[in-house]
């Protein structure tokens, strides 16, 4: 059994190895493939594990061997499902390894822009406590979150992790969702609805048609005055220049973001060095004890497949 994982540097480091999946057969790590060399190196493989990989009819075109692509994600629109139905490939996707560490990162996201941790070291280690004339200097605003609103966009595994955290907090927790829900501590209202009464909207839902844009000039200006938006979920549901329309207006008091539409960052990016905009490199699913939780899954569905019971199973 020959197993070539494609862009193994999109999940593994020195902390995070693919040991596991050698009880199956030989494996092949790339750390990340281009496109045009996709086909050549998997062309002899039995099966495949990717992240982001584009596996098309064109990549695949000379994989005559390949009976199973494992994915190191929960989203699969990097695979040509229809390709595979036809050729009789078996493709599992991961979910679920990070609803915790994503809910965390979001609200690190949130405390960070109500706290100010990040500025208030820098005033530290710049020496400024040194010569502040009082104990406590008010030099950046702080803020509680007992009492504000939280809105949730999509109400998934993680959308219920962070409303979790959210009741600790003792905010007010509000959520919309596509498909009916319910939870204790939540107050389920329309998108319109959401958008007016939250002092935080944080977004949840996975990308597809109906969420493409979501967030686009009429959504940020029903948001209340004032308020922070954080998007930990894809770069897609929102449209970037409106968003940085929002900030700059300050319409919107900030945003905290982790996914971008194109990722890496481009060069031009209009949200780079926009106001009171919070960003990082989409790394809230990425914990040691995530990933290493990743590799367990698809080491599982590999085995299970193996075992002629898939689970996991998208084709």
């Amino acid at each position: 059994m020959k197993i070539v994982l494609t862009d193994a540097q999109t999940v593994l480091d020195n902390l995070v190895n693919a040991d596991i999946l050698k009880q199956f057969g030989e494996v092949e790590e790339y750390g990340l493939l281009r496109y045009d060399e996709v086909a050549e190196k998997i062309a002899d493989a039995d099966m495949v594990v990717c992240n982001k990989t584009l596996l098309d009819k064109n990549t695949l075109r000379l994989a005559k061997n390949l009976k199973y692509i494992g994915l190191f994600a929960t989203g699969y629109n990097n695979i040509d499902i229809d390709y595979c139905k036809a050729h009789n490939i078996a493709v599992c996707n991961a979910g679920s390894y990070s609803t915790n560490a994503v809910a965390q990162h979001t609200f690190a996201l949130i405390l960070e822009h109500f706290n100010n941790t990040a500025k208030y070291n820098e005033y530290v280690q710049d020496g400024r406590w040194k010569r502040s004339k009082t104990f406590s200097p008010f030099v950046y605003p702080l803020s509680e979150l007992a009492g504000k609103t939280l809105g949730i966009v999509g109400f998934g595994n993680i959308g219920k992790a962070v409303a979790k955290i959210a009741n600790a907090f003792e905010m007010r927790v509000i959520a919309f969702n596509r498909s009916e829900k319910q939870a204790d501590g939540v107050e389920f209202v329309s998108f319109d609805t959401l958008l007016r009464e939250s002092d935080i909207v944080s977004v949840h839902c996975p990308l597809n048609s109906e969420s493409q844009d979501m967030f686009d000039k009429n959504a940020f200006a029903k948001m209340k005055k004032g308020a922070l938006f954080v998007n930990t979920a894809r770069g897609g549901v929102m449209v970037e220049q409106d968003l940085f329309d929002a900030l700059q207006s300050e319409h919107l008091c900030g945003a905290a973001i982790d996914t971008l539409r194109v990722e890496p960052m481009e060069e031009d990016c209009i949200l780079m060095g926009a106001k009171n905009c919070i960003m990082t490199p989409h790394i809230a699913w990425a914990p040691v004890e995530t990933r290493v939780r990743l590799m367990n899954i698809v080491a599982d569905n590999i085995r299970a497949f193996l075992n002629g019971t898939p689970q996991n199973r998208i084709v």
